[in-house]
């Protein structure tokens, strides 16, 4: 029986290192899985990075993914998630024409009811800035769009923590510096 893909969201801990990210999608590559987001910084254990990508796969391929992630040299921790145990947020703009927005009120009305902000506003255009899960931020997009105000849109790639109290690369690297992994 095939497994149906699902959209999975890998953390990956490595050194700060000049060309791991390229061997991080390389894995991707070969096993032809798109990656959907991407999403790198510090995180918050110094010298360490935090990789958040996100990819639609089943869940034999997403484990064979991460294991190759993890035996990458400079590779410190890789572990998947689904949505359920992990706390998500993503950004959207919106770039509307102000013309538009300011002939139809229905438009000012969204924004609100989504709990988006207007972080600008000029002659030519408004930009909106919405902060939550990845559906919202589309279905504001989309009931946007169908007003026909959207000049161009964006959203940001997902950052992501788990729901424990740390970082699960910190207890990871703590066994490591005793000796017991």
């Amino acid at each position: 029986m095939e497994q149906a893909n699902k959209l999975y969201t890998l953390l990956v801990y490595s050194e700060n290192i000049a060309g791991i990210l390229n061997q991080i999608t390389a894995v991707f590559t070969r096993r032809q899985v798109n990656i959907e987001s991407l999403n790198v910084s510090a995180s918050s254990i110094p010298g360490v990075h935090k990789y958040t990508i996100t990819a639609w796969s089943d869940e034999d391929q997403i484990i064979k993914i991460t294991k190759q992630i993890e035996k990458k040299i400079d590779v410190v921790k890789a572990n998947y998630f689904t949505d359920d145990q992990l706390f998500i947020r993503e950004s959207g703009l919106y770039k509307l024409a102000t013309e538009k927005l300011m002939q139809n009120p229905e438009i000012s009305r969204t924004i609100r009811r989504h709990e988006a902000s207007i972080t600008e506003v000029n002659p030519t255009y408004v930009i909106v800035m919405k902060y939550g899960v990845t559906a919202d931020v589309i279905s504001l997009y989309k009931e946007l769009d169908a007003f026909g105000c959207v000049l161009q849109y964006t959203r940001s790639g997902r950052i992501a923590v788990t729901r424990g109290t740390q970082e699960q690369v910190s207890e990871f690297l703590e066994l490591r510096e005793k000796g017991t992994i």
